[in-house]
């Protein structure tokens, strides 16, 4: 950190440069095309909240990216978090005595307008307290700082997959999904996987104070994030296209042919090069 610029949050590389992608069918589905970011998914990113996250408000670290609520994005997602909620304990959620009952709000996502110039649809969120997700523990709370859902879920021997609203988990992944008709007349659905990078929070995301993804600060995992979220990325693709997923980002290391993430450490596939069995 400058010394002539004591609160300057940690350095980030620039958002646009050379990426790796490929494209392949799930096996278990030929109606099903993946379309994936090599370049993200065999980088060395990794969650350091509360090991020198600097948070995306500035003066608000103890917070990460929590302080916007999360919006649920639909019926599933709100009644999964719903029923996790009802296991908290006062123990595990600092707020939860005084929020309890009213733990949802109506908020417009931070995403970019429909072109129209008018503001998008209000949906639910988890209500906003202080500046921050009302399931953030804050400093001072006896279980340590952090999301209680996420704390709950460890406790009780879950991915937190299982109890945090899907923008939460699937964070800083970003699964985008659209149908497309090719020239022969067949259709697929193409789900594409990337970086969550600043662009994914709508013109906001210029204006946060820090974001992670693109910070070397982050890139420090001992294994690609094709490896360290194999969770999410089951979830998000399914179990056969995931493996054949993971398949090709570990034969694409292999051969040294992924082009590298620019804030991972150098040389990139020595550095995360996949763990061959013994």
């Amino acid at each position: 950190m400058a010394p002539e610029h004591p609160s300057a949050p940690p350095a980030e590389v620039p958002l646009d440069f050379a990426r790796e992608w490929v494209e392949f069918l799930d096996p278990a589905d030929p109606g099903h095309l993946v379309r994936a970011d090599l370049t993200w998914l065999t980088s060395a990113w990794t969650c350091i909240y509360g090991r020198g996250c600097a948070g995306v408000v500035e003066g608000r670290a103890a917070d990460g990216c929590c302080n916007h609520g999360a919006f649920f994005t639909d019926a599933d997602d709100l009644i999964r978090v719903g029923t996790a909620v009802a296991e908290l304990t006062d123990a595990d959620w600092q707020l939860g005595p005084q929020w309890r009952a009213d733990w949802t709000e109506a908020g417009t996502p931070p995403e970019p307008d429909p072109g129209d110039g008018e503001p998008g649809e209000e949906v639910l969120r988890t209500r906003v307290v202080d500046g921050a997700c009302l399931f953030l523990n804050r400093p001072g709370h006896p279980a340590g700082i952090g999301c209680a859902l996420h704390a709950m879920a460890l406790r009780t021997h879950r991915h937190p997959l299982e109890t945090k609203p899907d923008v939460c988990w699937q964070l800083p992944l970003r699964r985008e999904q659209e149908w497309v008709d090719r020239p022969d007349d067949t259709r697929v659905l193409v789900s594409t996987i990337g970086e969550f990078d600043r662009r994914g929070w709508g013109p906001g995301g210029h204006d946060l104070h820090w974001w992670c993804t693109g910070s070397p600060n982050a890139h420090v995992a001992a294994e690609p994030l094709v490896a360290t979220y194999a969770a999410e990325l089951v979830a998000l693709l399914g179990a056969p296209a995931y493996a054949e997923l993971r398949r090709l980002a570990e034969a694409g290391l292999d051969a040294g042919l992924v082009a590298p993430h620019p804030a991972s450490p150098r040389p990139v596939p020595v550095e995360l090069h996949r763990r061959r069995p013994d």
